[in-house]
């Protein structure tokens, strides 16, 4: 498992090539098994592979969403925050998840966070998706995660750049 996550990297470019009905259905049925708090479930998933659409979502922010014009799919992560406090976790499981089975299938995957960020003066990025795809106003867009066949190649983390002054041991003390 360690050497499947250090090879996992965000990936932004893509190949021109869509994603086969096999690949869809694991990906739906990795995210329909992922944990939840007390099982609620409270997310919907939209998956998105309209080149219309896709170049629509690339617009969601000013920044940070651009690459999704060339993805193969989308996945549009919601949740209903009046089923559970804690959607946002829920959801951002979910999303990790849709990541890793993206890796498991040979495919590339970047998140791109909705929830709390800016697509104009006038409108927040959570309002535009909404508008775009038609979410209703109860469902909340906390992210999407953008697919396909990776256009670029990425290595691992080095062991050395990794944090290790960021994990404490029985308690929190100051590092020296």
């Amino acid at each position: 498992m360690i050497e499947f996550v250090r090879s996992r990297r965000s990936i932004r470019k893509y190949e021109k090539r869509p994603i086969d009905v096999r690949s869809l259905e694991t990906l739906k049925e990795a995210l329909l098994r992922c944990p939840s708090s007390r099982g609620i479930n409270p997310w919907t998933f939209i998956f998105v592979d309209e080149a219309e659409l896709l170049v629509g979502l690339s617009r969601a922010k000013e920044h940070g969403s651009g690459f999704l014009k060339n993805a193969a799919l989308a996945i549009v992560v919601c949740g209903d925050e009046s089923l559970s406090d804690v959607w946002v976790e829920d959801c951002s499981i979910a999303a990790v998840v849709a990541h890793l089975t993206a890796h498991s299938l040979g495919l590339g995957s970047c998140w791109v966070q909705i929830r709390n960020r800016v697509h104009s003066a006038e409108k927040t990025a959570e309002q535009y998706v909404q508008e775009l795809l038609g979410i209703p106003a109860n469902l909340r867009v906390e992210a999407m995660v953008s697919l396909g066949f990776p256009g670029e190649t990425r290595a691992p983390v080095p062991a050395e750049k990794l944090e290790f002054e960021k994990i404490k041991i029985n308690r929190y003390e100051k590092s020296a």
